[in-house]
């Protein structure tokens, strides 16, 4: 991932660096697991655990001749440990090491991602709670349809961003396997024993069975869960940006001192996170699709998915570390123009509350196809600043079952806050 969307934190995981101190990590426990069970001398696997290193510069050095990474790393690392780095990477193929070091980084990953989901969950929680009473129109096919409140739109967004870190913990929890079952997974160098052991030392578990490779859907549910987020950012994100539309002018992104919003423009505030989260999600949705092509491999193996997991893995975990923290950032500095949502509401004259008097004439006798072709007429008569309260009342036909005081209850909003009150403090006591 370019540096322009990576953080530090989540970069340390997925370097070069620290790519090999987990096959490291894996080559010791082996070493170790056959030292004690005597598959190799106990001096030897004293040694690997104690010499064990390696530079990066001298393995991609290596590597310009063996043309295999693993082999350099190996050789690499039998150099720093001597006469008994023989006994180096004994009975394992790559697929091994490879494997069962990206689930040690993956594992990695999901750590330093949980903070910046927690962050973004911990300031959707925080608005949801300061503007629950904050009325506005709530619309569908972007057209008014019936009031709700600020603080209800960001605790949709909240317990569904709660859903998808969930999947993302069980999609990552799966992916903690070891593999040491050898060449096409039979066990024929090194034993089950063997594998359970170093599993255990890892804190991972056995794969059940695999090929030369850990079977790939695995790493497929890790990034559809990925992209699942990602895709329950830019919900955030697009929602964000229509209320940012001048023409509706509800929120703005936090605009900090000596920002510009266009170089040709000096009076624009663009909503740019929230288009650059809405971009991030359409990558993360790449990579899911690449991952499930990852999925089909040629009998026990072929390589085709290695060049694709090494940059859709890394990138993904990087690319949505970033977007979580930086969404988090938007909602934090969200300016809510609370004025402008209330005069928002009056655009539409009073028809957001149409259903409700469709309702109360219903509840005097009148077939609910009558009360809607009655509610329907007066809505769609409303003249330039008129309200549909008052035609209701001046139409002969419609206060014979609407009183004023029926009208000017259904018209406060307070029928709709006390259902949001009681959905949004639910909402954000949930586990």
């Amino acid at each position: 991932m370019i540096k322009r969307y990576t953080r530090s934190e989540m970069e340390n995981v997925w370097t070069l660096e620290s790519r090999f101190a987990r096959l490291l990590e894996v080559e010791v426990a082996v070493a170790q697991v056959q030292g004690d069970m005597g598959i190799i001398p106990k001096k030897a696997a004293d040694d690997i655990r104690k010499k064990s290193k390696f530079r990066v510069e001298r393995i991609l050095e290596i590597e310009k001749t063996t043309k295999h990474d693993i082999i350099a790393f190996v050789s690499t690392v039998a150099e720093s440990v001597g006469k008994n780095g023989r006994y180096l990477h004994f009975g394992m193929t790559s697929s091994d090491a490879i494997d069962t070091a990206l689930s040690l980084q993956v594992a990695n990953g999901f750590c330093v991602l949980e903070d910046s989901l927690s962050k973004l969950e911990k300031a959707l929680k925080k608005s949801a709670m300061k503007y629950i009473k904050t009325i506005c129109a709530g619309r569908t096919h972007g057209m008014h349809a019936e009031p709700t409140s600020f603080g209800m739109k960001m605790a949709s967004h909240f317990v569904e961003l709660k859903r998808h870190r969930s999947r993302i913990q069980k999609a990552a929890d799966q992916m903690r396997v070891c593999k040491l079952s050898g060449a096409v997974g039979t066990y024929s160098a090194l034993s089950m024993q063997v594998e359970k052991k170093v599993a255990n030392l890892l804190k991972l578990k056995p794969e059940l069975i695999a090929t030369q490779v850990v079977p790939r859907d695995r790493h497929a549910e890790l990034m559809l869960a990925l992209a699942q987020y990602g895709c329950g950012i830019e919900r955030l994100a697009v929602e964000l940006r229509h209320l940012q539309r001048t023409e509706v002018g509800e929120v703005y992104e936090g605009f900090s001192k000596g920002q510009k919003g266009s170089s040709a423009m000096p009076h624009k505030k663009n909503p740019i996170s929230s288009e650059n989260l809405t971009g991030a999600a359409r990558m993360l949705r790449s990579y899911a699709s690449a991952s499930l092509e990852n999925i089909a491999l040629w009998h026990e193996r072929d390589i085709s998915h290695s060049s694709v997991e090494r940059v859709f893995m890394p990138d993904a975990f990087m690319l949505l570390d970033y977007a979580a923290d930086r969404m988090a950032g938007v909602v934090e500095n969200l300016v809510v123009d609370k004025q402008r949502m209330k005069s928002n509401m009056n655009l539409s004259q009073g028809q957001l509350f149409s259903s409700h008097v469709l309702l109360e004439i219903v509840k005097s006798g009148v077939s609910r196809e009558d009360a809607y072709k009655l509610v329907q007429k007066c809505s769609h008569s409303l003249k330039a600043g008129e309200h549909l309260k008052e035609k209701l009342l001046s139409d002969k036909k419609a206060s014979k079952y609407l009183s004023k005081k029926a009208l000017d209850s259904i018209f406060s909003g307070e029928r709709h806050l006390v259902g949001i009150e009681k959905l949004v403090t639910r909402a954000l006591k949930e586990k």
